[in-house]
């Protein structure tokens, strides 16, 4: 089954839901036009679809190897990158001055969806350097920036970031890497780290590597941790590649999914120490970091989403392939398996959550742009405060959804969906690393209940709600049953995020684990809620759109269709969450520890 990237459905958020014409009005955005949203739209679909997307299958068969320290990626990747590279793509939303198209990241986000769509295990590469990408310019000296940024938007370099280490996972206050000061503004790097994603390839000049790790002299915890640049090979003051570095890849893991992405085991320092250089300053390396995690947290729920629209195209196909037993409603022979209602249950589901999940990402990408751009700085603050709310809502109910959803894919295709010749069971297997990179669900529920709730007391989540709370009105206008189904579900969803929303700000001193036992519930309720927010405001605008007359009335009556589902199906379950959170967490920690 070819990709087709969903390019009307992606222009229409883009357009209508996001708010490109206000994106555009923004200073510096004037490009950011709605045509050439659909020219770029348009070019990167076809580059998606005609280079990386034959890539995918092959590669998860024949995945990137190891050998004598040196990686060779999957056979086509490394041409498809120099393609990908010299159209410009790794620098959509970088600044011009380094390279990039200097688009805003509204743009950005369904090039990196259908990317992702593609191939999963080829866009990782993209993915880190962007992280990269971001944290030098916000934390890079000039001279850094001058050395590393314009090949590093040009995809002639890449970059990886490079946090965990054996005895370190998510705890990072555990990390021991060792930067040693040289006296000439270099230090010396020694350590080992793990699970380094496109550590060691053949498909970049040089590897800019950003690391994590402690001076002589640093505090203990968290507060002791530095950020270094530590590229592959030490780039000279003309800007030509100079030696190789002491920074070297000892192996490269072998996993259930996204295999011909190489996760790299790096060795720091084992001949004399890799030559690095600080950003910033020492001991606010974490909070660089976070730079480069928060943006590779929004990629990474970009990913659950370009994979879902994947695993939905491929069971759409099969299921109207795909010829067994009769009608239900009594046909005279065998019918195509989307005519039995379970079947289109389960493509509903996958539609529906995918269309959702890709509206809340790019309004959320909207809202960055916002909090970029905007010329009045309470309008910035206040923006950011909302998207920064929303990063662990898009990266982790994005990922979990992906994973529902590439699980109904292999469902849809029946046996067939458990043979790896149909494709179907890579994309549910690469599915899986989605909810644990970058901070697995649970830290992603950490860091929505504990920075994102509690310490503003709610009022941003409660804010969001005011904002659902308009859309209820709009709905009560409207006459129909499929709005009254939506509103109902939407009105009882959002009363529920904020029962939750009131329990976790003023429940967390006196029952800090009941809180955070329903975490992950929490996220995954206002991913659920804020989604079918955004189904209900694009049922809206198609309803908007069919009274007028206007555009592709099958497209529109779909939306609304499609908003329906979500509600009775998705939406509906609110109110489970809502008594499992505030309620449930007593059966969590019931039992002792003996007892498991």
């Amino acid at each position: 089954m070819p990709y087709q990237a969903p390019l009307k459905d992606m222009l229409f958020v883009m357009n209508e839901l996001a708010d490109l014409a206000a994106v555009n009005a923004l200073p510096g955005n004037e490009d950011a036009t709605a045509d050439t949203a659909e020219a770029v739209l348009e070019e990167n679909a076809k580059f998606c679809a005609n280079v990386v997307a034959p890539l995918n299958n092959p590669s998860d068969k024949e995945p990137s190897f190891w050998h004598d320290g040196q990686v060779t990626t999957s056979k086509g990747f490394k041409e498809a990158f120099k393609a990908f590279a010299e159209a410009g793509w790794q620098g959509v939303q970088h600044p011009v001055e380094f390279g990039g198209q200097g688009l805003p990241k509204l743009f950005a986000t369904p090039c990196i969806e259908m990317l992702n769509s593609a191939s999963i295990s080829f866009a990782l590469c993209a993915l880190l350097s962007d992280g990269a990408i971001e944290a030098l310019l916000t934390a890079g000296s000039d001279a850094q920036k001058a050395t590393y940024l314009e090949k590093l938007v040009s995809g002639q370099w890449t970059g990886t970031m490079n946090l965990t280490e054996p005895q370190a996972g998510s705890d990072l206050a555990a990390v021991r890497s060792r930067a040693v000061p040289q006296g000439d503004g270099t230090y010396k790097v020694f350590g080992t780290k793990i699970f380094i994603t496109y550590g060691e390839h053949d498909m970049a000049e040089n590897i800019v590597h950003l690391v994590l790790a402690r001076t002589p002299d640093a505090p203990a915890g968290v507060k002791g941790i530095s950020l270094f640049i530590v590229p592959k090979f030490l780039v000279n003051a003309d800007g030509s590649l100079g030696e190789r570095n002491d920074a070297h890849c000892v192996s490269i893991e072998h996993k259930l999914g996204i295999k011909a992405s190489p996760t790299a085991v790096l060795q720091f320092g084992d001949h004399g120490g890799a030559i690095g250089t600080l950003v910033g300053e020492e001991n606010r390396g974490l909070e660089y970091m976070f730079i480069m995690m928060n943006a590779a947290r929004f990629g990474v729920g970009m990913q659950g989403i370009g994979l879902a629209e994947r695993s939905y195209q491929k069971a759409v196909a099969f299921a109207k392939d795909r010829v067994q037993s009769r009608d239900l409603a009594g046909s005279a022979g065998p019918v195509s398996i989307i005519h039995h209602p379970d079947v289109r249950r389960m493509l509903m589901s996958m539609r529906s959550q995918t269309e959702a999940a890709r509206a809340l990402a790019y309004v959320g990408a909207a809202i960055s742009d916002v909090a970029h751009h905007h010329a009045d700085a309470s309008v910035r603050a206040a923006n950011l405060a909302v998207y920064e709310y929303l990063v662990p809502v898009i990266k982790g109910w994005s990922t979990e959804m992906s994973q529902d959803v590439t699980r109904d894919g292999v469902q849809v295709h029946g046996g067939m969906g458990f043979i790896e010749e149909t494709g179907a069971a890579q994309h549910y297997r690469d599915s899986k690393i989605l909810t644990i990179y970058e901070g697995t669900t649970a830290i992603q529920a950490n860091d929505l209940v504990g920075r994102k709730t509690v310490r503003d007391g709610g009022a941003v989540a409660k804010g969001i709600i005011a904002q659902v709370r308009a859309t209820e009105a709009q709905l009560a206008a409207l006459p129909g049953a499929d709005f009254k189904a939506v509103l109902a579900q939407l009105s009882a969803g959002s009363k529920d995020l904020e029962a939750v929303v009131e329990y976790v700000a003023n429940n967390m001193k006196s029952d800090i684990k009941g809180v955070f036992a329903g975490s992950v519930l929490y996220l995954k309720l206002a991913g659920i809620v804020l989604g079918g927010w955004q189904m209900a405001r694009a049922a809206i605008i198609a309803q908007q759109k069919l009274d007028a007359n206007e555009g592709d009335a099958s497209f529109y009556q779909a939306k609304i269709a499609t908003a329906r589902f979500f509600a009775d199906h998705i939406l509906s379950q609110a109110s489970g969450l809502r008594v499992a959170i505030i309620d449930g967490s007593a059966g969590v920690l019931a039992l002792t520890e003996d007892q498991f």
